[in-house]
């Protein structure tokens, strides 16, 4: 599936992803995951999408973006937008989606397999966009769960799929470590989101 000697880069859709590690029951370790992949071929870059919730001095994520920013990934942040539905009820807007995929397409010359860690059906234009410029896509989600955290059809439109439940032992952070983890942070803005 990775050949050592092509370049690959990582787009990790935020709240999607701890989303799927969650309802596997884990905790991600973001420098385990950058370890995994930089065996695998040459890490040309890893991104990191979320929305921080405005007018919040100090976001929950805060301590979690600034580690990855400072530990190998690149960042990419927006406010999320607060709204009120017709049933009155107060609604937070996140969507990272566009900037992935404008990331990912200004990358394609650079880049020989991208690797998605989502699920989002909305990211499938984009992989075969990625594709049709001759960029190998994998996609990384679960299928593990019911209902699957995949769907279908970014499943089969990606050149590989894998199932997050298989990287659990190479990037799952030890419960012994004793301090607070960075995803607790997380864990309180995503679930907000």
């Amino acid at each position: 599936m990775f050949d050592p000697r092509e370049k690959i880069a990582i787009f990790i859709d935020g709240a999607n992803f701890y989303a799927t590690s969650k309802s596997l029951g884990f905790e991600v370790d973001y420098r385990k995951l950058l370890e995994a992949f930089q065996k695998r071929a040459y890490l040309l870059r890893a991104y990191y999408y979320t929305a921080l919730i405005e007018d919040q001095e100090s976001s929950s994520i805060r301590p979690l973006i600034d580690w990855l920013d400072y530990n190998g990934y690149q960042v990419v942040t927006k406010a999320a937008r607060e709204f009120t539905d017709s049933l009155g009820r107060r609604k937070i807007k996140a969507n990272m989606d566009v900037e992935l995929a404008i990331d990912a397409m200004e990358m394609r010359e650079a880049v020989n397999h991208f690797v998605i860690f989502s699920g989002d059906g909305n990211f499938t234009t984009l992989v075969a966009a990625l594709q049709r410029k001759g960029c190998k896509v994998s996609v990384v989600s679960t299928m593990s769960t019911n209902p699957p955290m995949i769907a279908d059809e970014l499943r089969r439109e990606a050149d590989h799929f894998i199932d997050l439940v298989t990287l659990k032992g190479e990037i799952s952070r030890e419960h012994s470590e004793g301090a607070a983890s960075d995803n607790e942070s997380e864990r309180s803005t995503h679930e907000a989101t």
